[in-house]
């Protein structure tokens, strides 16, 4: 038993020191629910503190009005050799010992204060506390904050149903054993302890009831009716409790003295005699710790498999959240262009069809481009009366001769200047693409997540590189398009039809050379060579994009940033891994329960193993 229970306050012991007490919003897994322990659940002014003094045989509680528990007290009992000095240990001061109990009542005051201040807080952050004594049992007890109904002076607000909200989180868990203290001279209906008690454990399977004062009940009165069950019946006896009196305070009355009055009070008074062996604080404390043994004892399994599958699943998450940076310049380097060349990786996945994305740019080419260059208005721009002006316009004072050639030239310029908006857009839509598969390539490179500023510059070197290498691909496609109007395709004019007179020569210009027909031949030849021109860019325009931006991108799309960051300073290279501090954080607390979980192992299979 001695083993048992002494594991369970290393463990608790290790779980306060690594910030795992039952009250934990990080959606971590805590190790605290799962340990049976027992809380003594009572209202202020119920004789609570009197009960813990009493089992511990010391005066070491602060006492006052209002308020005076302010934060868990997990108090743990271990029993000595007979004639060992007694003395007390806190968690929070190391391994300095309090022999003079007083200064433990001033210290557990003093630690409260600095975490809730001197305004009356409640802080959830529990005090551990561990007393050495030959006058006690192997026990661990959490005294939590008295229930209150009305806030007094000093208190803030809402501090009654703080209270109550620390509370039941303690109560509420299904390992916890309830000790719920009721004085004897108040009814039992109106009982906080009880109340809160039968909500949580209406059973009563996990409550043990304490009837404290049960010797200043009014004469002709007594507490039978609860120490014997009837009242409000528990799956455990009800153990009645004789405190100390203020005039016993005020006079020094040491708990040894005040244990046997206790004692002699049951076995004395008729109306409790047949009750006394199971009656007083000494039997409590007896009582309780054969119980928490085992409890112990049958959560062991449970528990064991429970550390065993959460560290596991930590060691996990661990593995995701990715290794502590190291400090080291080189070290910090290497790990930035590892991270760098992680994101290019997912990056030509999405190109190259490993991951989704790349196939949007195929669709540019086989329907936006096409339908671009299908929408053109050649017909309203080769129209009739167009046509006529600018053959008119292009030959001058001077008609032309034999063919309008700079009617033609200046009817394929203009056209062609239709074709700079299609190509410009394919450029465009490109580019588009790629940004958004270089946003998804540093989301989906999960190694990256831990850092958001080497996220933002790796972002930001890419986008400057794609706008390169666009700048580049539209200087390409326009100059592929000014390459058309620059020299003329002259086979295509050579093979049309020709005007031919009955004899068979071609005729000299005349008056129908500027009728109505002859320039509707002009646009439909222009017309007709457009669509061969658009064809042609239809296929290269393509080509070329794919060169200058995707091909350039997959090559190359980190290249400037290598050369930026292999010149930065080691002060530059940290603030590159500056980590985003909820991931540094939560790696924080993963390696501290997990720290915590493996400890809880090697210490219950040492114990498992001595048993």
């Amino acid at each position: 038993m001695d083993s048992l229970i002494g594991l369970v306050n290393k463990l608790q012991r290790a779980c306060t020191l690594l910030g795992d007490y039952g009250e934990d919003n990080r959606k971590l897994p805590t190790l605290w629910d799962a340990l049976p322990t027992i809380v003594v659940l009572g209202g202020q002014s119920s004789g609570k503190s009197s009960v813990l003094e009493s089992i511990v045989g010391r005066d070491f509680l602060p006492r006052g009005s209002g308020i005076v528990t302010r934060r868990p007290l997990v108090l743990q009992l271990y029993k000595t050799n007979p004639g060992s000095e007694d003395y007390a240990q806190f968690l929070h001061t190391g391994d300095k010992k309090y022999t003079d109990f007083s200064l433990v009542r001033k210290e557990i005051q003093d630690e409260t204060d600095k975490v809730t201040g001197r305004t009356k807080q409640i802080s959830p952050l529990p005090i551990n506390l561990s007393i050495y004594s030959q006058n006690v049992v192997n026990l661990t007890l959490v005294d939590l904050p008295g229930l209150t109904r009305v806030a007094v002076e000093g208190q803030p607000e809402g501090v009654v149903q703080e209270i109550e909200n620390t509370v039941r989180s303690y109560v509420e868990k299904p390992n916890t054993i309830i000790l719920a203290v009721t004085p004897a001279n108040q009814d039992l209906a109106t009982s906080d302890a009880v109340k809160i008690a039968r909500e949580v454990d209406p059973a009563g399977e996990r409550t043990f009831g304490v009837l404290t004062k049960v010797d200043l009940m009014d004469k002709g009165t007594n507490a039978l009716d609860v120490l014997e069950g009837r009242s409000y019946r528990l799956q455990h006896p009800w153990v009645g409790i004789v405190n100390r009196s203020q005039a016993d305070i005020n006079r020094n009355v040491d708990m040894i003295t005040a244990r046997r009055r206790e004692r002699e009070f049951f076995a004395t008074n008729p109306e409790y005699a047949h009750l006394a062996s199971r009656m007083g604080s000494e039997y409590l404390a007896t009582v309780l710790s054969k119980h928490l043994e085992s409890v112990i004892t049958a959560r062991i399994p449970g528990i064991m498999s429970m550390i065993i599958r959460t560290a596991d699943e930590l060691e996990v998450e661990l593995a995701q959240l990715g290794r502590p940076v190291a400090v080291d310049a080189g070290a910090q380097l290497y790990t930035i262009m590892e991270l760098c060349r992680a994101c290019d990786r997912v990056f030509k996945e999405h190109l190259e069809g490993g991951r989704p994305g790349g196939e949007q740019i195929y669709g540019i080419f086989d329907y936006q481009l096409p339908a671009a260059l299908r929408k053109i208005p050649f017909d309203r721009h080769l129209s009739l009366q167009n046509v006529r002006k600018v053959v008119a316009q292009a030959d001058g004072y001077q008609p032309h001769l034999i063919a309008p050639e700079q009617g033609y030239r200046r009817l394929i310029e203009s056209s062609l200047n239709y074709l700079r908006g299609p190509a410009e857009a394919s450029v465009e839509a490109v580019h588009g693409i790629l940004k958004e598969l270089v946003r998804k390539s540093i989301g989906e490179t999960q190694e990256l997540a831990r850092f958001p500023t080497l996220q933002r510059h790796i972002g930001t070197a890419a986008i400057e590189a794609l706008e390169r290498f666009r700048d580049d691909s539209k200087k390409t496609v326009l100059r592929m398009v000014d390459m058309e109007s620059s020299y003329l395709t002259v086979d295509f004019f050579r093979k049309l039809p020709q005007e031919v007179e009955k004899g068979g020569n071609p005729t000299a210009p005349s008056a129908d050379r500027y009728s109505e027909g002859h320039f509707r031949r002009i646009g439909s030849n222009v017309s007709s060579y457009m669509s061969m021109v658009s064809e042609n860019l239809r296929n290269t325009i393509p080509k070329a994009v794919v060169h200058c931006q995707v091909r350039e991108a997959k090559q190359s799309l980190l290249d400037h940033f290598y050369t930026q960051v292999g010149r930065k300073e080691g002060h530059q290279l940290s603030h590159l891994l500056d980590e985003d501090p909820a991931l540094l954080e939560r790696r924080q607390q993963c390696l501290k329960r997990l720290e915590l979980y493996k400890a809880a192992r090697d210490e219950i299979e040492s114990v498992l193993w001595t048993r």
